[in-house]
């Protein structure tokens, strides 16, 4: 598994990237921080009076019909599956695609984020070689995003149907996504997908995924599971900050994997003071002092 890093490679010929990690330019360096949880979602954080509020807009392609190609852009796509060679794959939870109108491809590969100039012509889709970033990661979700990282690429036919994008390659390999609506941060079942500490960010322990989950309420209270012990607490929210409460969990002692996480996601969680910001699906808390963060996806069963 590959350490955490701030190297650029070319997407599709490396399969880890950083969550946290600021993409750049080409030739220039990533700058790995807890700044970029915040630079990352700086387009989607709610204000103080939007927590508990409903989808801002509907994905395209409602209308239940075959959309023309360029209904694609400016939509959050999912990706739920890959089949490479007739061999179907799901995506790990937090994979997704989006593609705006100035030609600019970007997403998570399921644990990394990448960067890539893309353009549509017809029903083409063509993507550059872009950047990514570099993270270690679960070795099953590494394996994908070796799978997608080079089916994103080159040339691919486009088809939206309802709401629905499928992606082919030249080689007849598809990617199937689905479009999703931006969540509000009360009432989502947030899942805990990547923590952060000091410069560093990693994914969360291998045999971890899914395990740590948190769930805000619109009357001000937050609980969830925090990887082994569940957990409930306060949680006030005003403009992009919340201000958490100690947190009364159970008192269960499980294996190493599950209680580092959750020694991890309760630094953040349990009386502190930390910055959020909602990007879409994804979601990232800082803590006040900028020492330590996280970074979760919403289920799929959310929007």
């Amino acid at each position: 598994m590959a350490e955490p890093g701030n190297r650029v490679a070319r997407a599709g010929r490396l399969t880890p990237m950083q969550l946290t990690t600021q993409l750049s330019t080409r030739r220039r360096p990533l700058a790995v921080g807890l700044l970029a949880l915040l630079a990352l979602t700086a387009c989607g954080t709610e204000p103080a009076d939007g927590p508990g509020s409903g989808p801002r807009s509907a994905p395209a392609g409602d209308s239940g019909s075959v959309q023309p190609a360029q209904s694609l852009t400016g939509v959050r796509w999912s990706v739920d599956s890959m089949t490479v060679g007739g061999r179907r794959t799901d995506a790990p939870t937090g994979a997704y695609v989006e593609i705006d109108a100035k030609g600019r491809a970007s997403g998570s590969y399921g644990c990394n984020r990448f960067t890539a100039q893309a353009r549509l012509d017809g029903h083409i889709l063509t993507v550059e070689p872009g950047t990514t970033t570099q993270m270690g990661c679960e070795p099953a979700i590494q394996r994908f995003e070796s799978l997608l990282a080079g089916a994103f690429s080159g040339k691919l036919t486009a088809t939206v149907k309802n709401r629905t994008l499928t992606l082919t390659t030249a080689e007849g390999d598809t990617i199937a996504l689905t479009a999703r609506r931006p969540v509000p941060l009360a009432g989502t079942d947030w899942r805990v997908t990547t923590l952060a500490t000091g410069s560093s960010a990693s994914s969360v322990p291998s045999g971890t995924q899914d395990k740590a989950r948190i769930a805000f309420g619109r009357d001000g209270t937050v609980h969830g599971t925090l990887g082994c012990n569940t957990f409930r607490g306060t949680a006030e929210v005003s403009g992009s900050t919340i201000a958490f409460g100690p947190l009364t969990t159970t008192r269960k002692t499980c294996p190493d994997p599950d209680m580092r996480l959750e020694r991890a996601v309760r630094a953040v969680l349990d009386g502190t003071r930390t910055t959020f910001g909602i990007d879409q699906r994804t979601l990232t808390l800082t803590t006040e002092d900028g020492t330590k963060g996280l970074g979760a996806s919403a289920a799929d069963g959310n929007g």
